[in-house]
């Protein structure tokens, strides 16, 4: 098995005992010097979350052997763990012990916080002794001063709660030939607990010489008495100060240590409810756009980052596109919108590329370490950004990556930490899978209207004149929704009954659907029947959800407000509102094309027959949807379509001059155009 010296094995909490014992005892030490030497940052040391290597850790400890000339400087390190000026997580889960005893068996669960190239086994000999067995990986290359250092930090356990040094056997180390380090760790109780014990032990002496004295020589027994209840007291008023001193030194620790524990609580909490909160949102988008954006909204809102960006690989997968971000200006913006980060370039360097190809993460404290590396463009573009470090991670569902997203702190000074890069890589998956979730929807949806654009197509392509026409009509009804600001799911609703809403012309024969001349009674009768066929036509696909009301809402757009239309004579709040929008488009649509029987009417003479049907064959209130909609398209129009208002409610001609109908005749051409 290959070693694992390159593999992190050491957390940054032994190194940063080192350093602050420094800081303490050998402060003639230039630590910058010392962690430049050890191919350290300091950023690293202060990052919990980060691990060293076995040739990182050796590399600092040679140099601090020597800059301090201390042989001893490993145990002296661990025995530092100790002090109140260390506060590390160490001090702070043995505090949480009741004894030493407590705290030495617990060491076996606490150890892999510490070191993953060993493992603890503790058996308990008796109330003050414990046996601590170490067995390294195999494939570790462990050296002596990182057994001396274990040394320290077993007797650091019993130094915490203000006990003597304990007493340490070592009658086997692996690095003298044994297969494993067997230490024997023994230690004696407190002083308090000490000094009680002597008082105990006196106590029955004093009292039985004290009794013997009173019958042999009773003129000495008071003041016997009175000397051995001062020994008494006094001992016990010893040993209840030292207890006291001893919880007082314990509260103390605890005290110097819970603005820390307070501020891991709060960042726990506020990773809990980053996740919960990342969940439940967006899980409710549909569309990997609106993931994105939640995803941003949610990070801008519960981390410290003064900045960050999502980028997603194209359909063809050859560029990252950006999608979505947040805490850049305006030209930062634009540069991400316009650039595209080549996926199909061997020679590109840039980190957000990689981040993708190799479907690891990056976190880079200081931008120029990594110039070496980057290409004089990449390099230009992170001082567009005015990047200094960030943290970048890839968007990965099923061994696939989607994208990264990455965060950077611009103008916050707080350092970036592995533990940063952890939390975000946690979150990851999560995305990935909404990203993945939402792509998959947006395909059925494009899969879903092409159909219906396909079926709508199937009507319109029997006649080249109608060609359109169920498109037509979609966007006029769209326009009024909007202009009634009707919810977008129901939009949604219009624009599949509205594509479909002469599907039923499927079941009606070319010779009446294209006839010129008029339509006798009978085959007008016939053409009517087009609208049932599409409610019945319809009914047959299995629409779910909110487009359960598409068949119904298609099939009665030929229902009239009046009650006078077909096929089921259905009056004013009856007709489904999409029908009655559906209606309207229908029309203005039909009689401003060319059809076999005439030519397109003139759109002032089309607004002129909706204005007067309004409240007839038309509901009033999308008829004046319908025209705001139609200002919008026509904005030299207003002053015509307000006089179209005004003269339908006057009920007279609505235009005069040549061409233009009279109500007679509107009526005459709604009849045959609204019936086909």
């Amino acid at each position: 098995m290959a070693p694992l010296d390159d593999q992190p094995l050491y957390s940054s909490r032994i190194i940063n005992t080192y350093i602050q014992l420094i800081k303490k005892r050998y402060s003639f030490i230039n630590l910058d010097e010392l962690l430049k030497q050890s191919k350290m940052k300091s950023y690293q040391i202060e990052d919990e979350g980060h691990w060293f290597t076995q040739q990182q850790v050796d590399l600092f400890y040679e140099n601090v052997k020597k800059l301090t000339r201390n042989n001893g400087i490993a145990r002296e390190a661990g025995r530092y763990a100790a002090s109140p000026e260390a506060m590390g997580i160490m001090r702070q889960f043995i505090l949480g012990c009741v004894d030493p005893a407590t705290a030495y068996l617990m060491i076996e669960k606490a150890v892999p916080n510490f070191t993953k190239s060993s493992i603890f086994k503790v058996n308990q000999i008796h109330s003050s002794a414990v046996e601590i067995i170490v067995e390294t990986n195999v494939s570790v290359c462990e050296k002596h001063y990182q057994c001396e250092n274990r040394i320290g930090y077993i007797e650091a356990v019993s130094l915490i709660f203000n006990y003597r040094l304990p007493k340490v056997k070592h009658p086997e180390c692996m690095f003298d030939g044994g297969k494993v380090c067997r230490y024997i760790v023994s230690w004696k109780s407190s002083r308090s607990a000490f000094c009680k014990k002597i008082r105990n032990y006196i106590t029955i002496p004093m009292l039985a010489v004290c009794a013997t004295t009173c019958f042999t020589i009773p003129k000495l027994s008071l003041p016997l008495v009175l000397g051995s209840l001062f020994i008494f007291l006094s001992l016990s008023l010893y040993s209840e100060i030292l207890h006291k001193n001893e919880y007082k030194f314990a509260l103390n620790s605890l005290m110097g240590s819970s603005d820390k524990l307070l501020n891991q609580i709060n960042v726990t909490y506020n990773n809990a409810m980053l996740a919960n909160e990342l969940g439940q949102s967006i899980n409710k988008k549909l569309s990997v756009e609106g993931v994105a954006n939640e995803v941003i909204q949610v990070i801008q809102k519960r981390l410290d980052y003064d900045r960050g960006l999502i980028l997603m690989v194209d359909k063809q997968r050859k560029n990252l596109v950006f999608q979505s971000g947040f805490g850049y200006t305006k030209n930062q913006l634009e540069t991400l919108r316009r650039t595209d980060f080549h996926l199909d370039n061997p020679k590109s360097k840039g980190i957000f590329v990689l981040c993708v190809l190799r479907k690891k993460p990056f976190l880079i404290n200081n931008v120029d370490d990594i110039v070496k590396s980057l290409s004089p463009k990449s390099m230009e573009y992170l001082k567009l950004l005015e990047s200094t470090s960030f943290i970048c991670c890839p968007i990965i569902y099923e061994g696939e990556a989607l994208g990264i997203f990455a965060v950077d702190n611009v103008n916050n000074n707080r350092p970036l930490y592995q533990s940063d890069m952890s939390l975000l890589m946690g979150i990851a998956p999560e995305i990935g899978i909404s990203i993945h979730n939402a792509t998959l929807i947006e395909s059925k949806e494009r899969q879903f209207k092409s159909i219906l654009q396909t079926l709508a197509a199937t009507i319109d392509a029997r006649d080249p004149l109608t060609a359109g026409h169920s498109e037509r009509v979609t966007q006029y009804s769209l326009g009024i929704c909007k202009e009634m600001n009707l919810p977008e799911n129901f939009c949604d609703i219009i624009k599949v009954a509205a594509l479909l809403h002469d599907y039923g012309k499927i079941g009606i024969s070319d010779a009446i659907l294209k006839k010129e001349d008029a339509l006798t009674p009978e085959e007008y009768r016939e053409i009517q029947t087009h609208a049932e066929k599409t409610r019945r036509i319809l009914e047959q696909i299995n629409f779910e959800g909110i487009y359960r009301a598409v068949p119904d809402i298609a099939g009665s757009h030929h229902e009239k407000f009046d009650g006078s239309g077909y096929p089921n004579n259905l009056k004013g709040k009856e007709i489904p509102m999409g029908a009655r929008i559906i209606a309207v488009a229908d029309v203005f649509e039909a009689i401003t094309s060319k059809r076999h029987y005439r030519n397109p009417m003139p759109e002032n003479i089309a607004l002129g027959i909706i204005a007067h049907e309004s409240g007839k064959h038309f509901d009033g209130e999308i008829v004046q949807a319908f025209f705001k909609y139609y200002n919008r398209l026509k904005i030299g129009d207003k002053k015509q379509i307000d006089l179209l208002i005004d003269r339908r409610k006057n009920n007279s001609r609505l235009f005069s001059g040549k061409g233009l109908a009279t109500s007679a005749d509107n009526q005459r051409c709604i009849g045959k155009s609204a019936g086909i």
